[in-house]
């Protein structure tokens, strides 16, 4: 075997190994009967991300404006605060955060299709924690969006 060959395959990971073995994965989302490409796909770790980014930067914007006047220690708890708040809010009532609209992305349930309050609740709990929401599954969900049986889409 060729040294960078054993290289590329340490670098790119086990699925890429499994995958060069035979294993066959399928597309991301399969599994739950979603659809590879185009709207109501999984949507992607970059759109997903890019919408975080803006959600984090209004929040830090409100609460550096409106509650601190300024930026000081407490800013960043605000900010925490506020986004707790717009997520649990928006995700619960209309599927998604300004972020994500923006993004072209919405949180569905799994079940329904629509995400109730105590789904969306739950689901910021565990996405203020930090730490369940850098747990991924094969299908690209984090561990917030498995344990409220979730799941974030493109638009």
């Amino acid at each position: 075997m060729d040294n960078r060959q054993a290289i590329g395959s340490w670098l790119s990971g086990p699925r890429a190994a499994m995958e060069e073995a035979g294993a066959d994965f399928g597309y991301r989302g399969e599994q739950l009967g979603l659809p590879e490409e185009g709207p109501n796909s999984i949507a992607r770790p970059g759109r997903r991300l890019g919408a975080l980014a803006v959600d984090w930067a209004l929040c830090v914007l409100i609460a550096y404006s409106l509650i601190t006047h300024g930026y000081s220690p407490a800013t960043s708890n605000w900010a925490l605060g506020v986004f707790f708040a717009l997520s649990v809010l928006t995700v619960g009532t209309v599927g998604s955060t300004p972020g994500k609209r923006l993004f072209g992305v919405r949180v569905v349930a799994l079940e329904t299709g629509t995400v109730s309050p105590g789904r969306a609740l739950l689901r910021t709990v565990l996405l203020c924690l930090a730490i369940p929401a850098l747990v991924w599954d094969r299908d690209g969900r984090g561990l917030h969006d498995r344990l409220a049986k979730t799941i974030e889409v493109r638009i």
